[in-house]
C-alpha cells in the first residue's frame, strides 16, 4: 500500500492541479449545460459504478433489479438531476454519491419493474458480472450497505491507481518488468531477492532497487491524482488517503 507524500506530484501548483480535477469541474459547471462537466462526470461513473453496485445489491436487491437500478441511476445523475441540489461545493464525489443513492433507492422503492424505471436502457456501460463477483465476495461479512459502499469505494481507488500505473508500464515496454515488481512489498523482497528478480530480467541488483523505487513513487503519485479527482480542496487528499487505507485494514 503506498503511503502519502507531503508534495503533490507534478511541478504544478495545488490551485492549478485542483482546478483540472473531474469533481470540481462538474461542481463548478453544476447548473450549466458544460460538455467538458459532463464529460468529467461520466468518466467518474464509469470507474466509480461497482461500490453504488454494492450498496444496492446489499439493500436486498436480486443481481437484475441491481444492475437496471444502477443504470437508471446514473442515467439521473448524467442528466444533471441530481446536481441541481449541491450546496457543499467542498464536498466529496464518495459522499455526494452514498447520499443520492440512499435517496434514489428510497423512491425506487415502489417501482416494480424495469420498464418503470427506463426501460433498462443503458447509460454506461457496465461490466455488470465483475460487479457481481465483487459482490458476492463480499458476501462473507456483516458489512451494513452503507459500509460495503465505503469499502468497495477504497478498493475501486486502489484498484484504479493500480490499473493506470500498469497501463504506463504496458506503453512504455515494460509490463513484464511491472509484473515482476507490482507484489514487492515496502521492507520486502518477496519470495526472490533483488538479485534473483534481476537475473530473471537481465538487471542488476541496483537497477532492481532503483526500478522498485519508481514504481512506488509513482504508484503513490497516481493514487494521489486519483483520490484528487474525487475532492476539491488539495489539503482533503491525505485525509481521504488515510480514510481509505483505514477502510481496508479493518
Amino acid at each position: 500500500m503506498p503511503t502519502p507524500e507531503k508534495d503533490l506530484p507534478g511541478h504544478e501548483s495545488a490551485a492549478a492541479w485542483f482546478v483540472t480535477t473531474h469533481w470540481s469541474v462538474v461542481l463548478d459547471a453544476k447548473g450549466n449545460d458544460s460538455a467538458r462537466s459532463s464529460e468529467a462526470l461520466e468518466k467518474l461513473c464509469r470507474i466509480y459504478w461497482r461500490p453504488i453496485y454494492a450498496f444496492i445489491r446489499r439493500n436486498g436487491c436480486n443481481p437484475a433489479d441491481a444492475q437496471d437500478l444502477t443504470q437508471e441511476f446514473f442515467s439521473r445523475l448524467l442528466s444533471k438531476d441530481y446536481l441541481r441540489h449541491l450546496r457543499d461545493q467542498r464536498g466529496k464525489f464518495r459522499s455526494f454519491l452514498l447520499t443520492f443513492v440512499t435517496h434514489f433507492l428510497s423512491d425506487e422503492r415502489d417501482r416494480a419493474s424495469a420498464q418503470k424505471r427506463g426501460g433498462g436502457q443503458a447509460t454506461l456501460s457496465l461490466d455488470d458480472a465483475s460487479g457481481e463477483d465483487l459482490y458476492v465476495a463480499e458476501t462473507a461479512n456483516q458489512l451494513s450497505p452503507d459500509q460495503l459502499f465505503e469499502r468497495r469505494w477504497a478498493q475501486t481507488v486502489l484498484d484504479q491507481a493500480l490499473r493506470r500505473l500498469a497501463d504506463e508500464y504496458a506503453a512504455g515496454g515494460k509490463d513484464v518488468l511491472f509484473e515482476k515488481l507490482k507484489e514487492v512489498q515496502p521492507g520486502e523482497h518477496g519470495p526472490l531477492s533483488y538479485a534473483q528478480l534481476g537475473a530473471e530480467i537481465g538487471m542488476t541488483e541496483p537497477a532492481i532497487k532503483s526500478a522498485v523505487h519508481r514504481l512506488r513513487r509513482r504508484h503513490r503519485e497516481i493514487l494521489r491524482e486519483e483520490i484528487a479527482h474525487t475532492v476539491t480542496r488539495p489539503e482533503d487528499v491525505d485525509d481521504e488517503i488515510r480514510y481509505l487505507i483505514a477502510l481496508l485494514s479493518k
